[in-house]
């Protein structure tokens, strides 16, 4: 557990000394936000902005990661040691989540507390969307991790995975901005169910349908993630 511990902290001090993704994470979902302040429907912003910074951390950023300690041979050198390599990626996951949470934090600070948005609506169904939500993202960025044969490949396939579905999903913007045509192929993405269990969370009885998909999600993503990912 210590060594668990020391290699989170050590994960969460590399992740926010990377300029981008402390900005992106952290800082530009509250600036979106206040970028639509004067929006009459600024609360229905939240939830996906939520989704969001999950998105930016675990499909876009974790793969980058992943990959480049394969590339320069560290978890083959950890599986030498008495820390296994699994270790450090759920130390990964876990720096990953704290940074998400301070993201998520200062988001719904902004939002309550400086445009009057109302408090989640179900706060611990809420919580439960937001883990579920996270390690769905973290394990579609492992499944990208093990099809990447380096690390600026990596980057290059989270990003590319990673912006369309925030516009497509209802994250970067309500799906009820989405045209029609766009908004039939969101329909097919995990983190548009992502952002439907938050935003059902926030606002009113969560169904248990989009709970199911994302739960899904997680448990395929893991397994096939598992059968390809390379450790050298």
């Amino acid at each position: 557990m210590r060594a668990f511990a020391h290699l989170s902290a050590s994960e969460l001090r590399l992740l926010s000394r990377d300029p981008g993704t402390l900005f992106f994470m952290v800082a530009f979902p509250a600036m979106l936000l206040l970028l639509n302040g004067s929006n009459d429907d600024l609360e229905v912003f939240v939830p996906g902005y939520l989704a969001m910074v999950l998105a930016i951390g675990g499909i876009s950023t974790l793969p980058g990661v992943m990959a480049s300690y394969r590339e320069r041979k560290v978890l083959r050198r950890m599986a030498t040691t008495p820390v296994s390599p699994f270790a450090l990626l759920t130390a990964q996951i876990a720096a990953q989540l704290v940074m998400a949470l301070a993201g998520a934090a200062i988001l719904v600070g902004v939002a309550v507390l400086g445009f009057g948005v109302a408090l989640p609506a179900h706060p611990a169904a809420l919580v439960l969307s937001f883990v579920l939500c996270a390690l769905m993202c973290y394990a579609i960025g492992f499944v990208l991790a093990a099809l990447a044969p380096r690390a600026r490949t990596a980057d290059l396939m989270g990003l590319l995975v990673m912006f369309p579905m925030i516009f497509l999903a209802g994250a970067a913007i309500p799906r009820e901005g989405v045209p029609g045509e766009l908004r039939e192929i969101g329909e097919y993405l995990p983190l548009t169910h992502a952002v439907t269990v938050l935003r059902e969370s926030w606002f009113g009885a969560p169904s248990a349908m989009p709970f199911l998909i994302v739960s899904a999600t997680i448990v395929v993503g893991t397994a096939i993630a598992v059968a390809l990912f390379r450790w050298e």
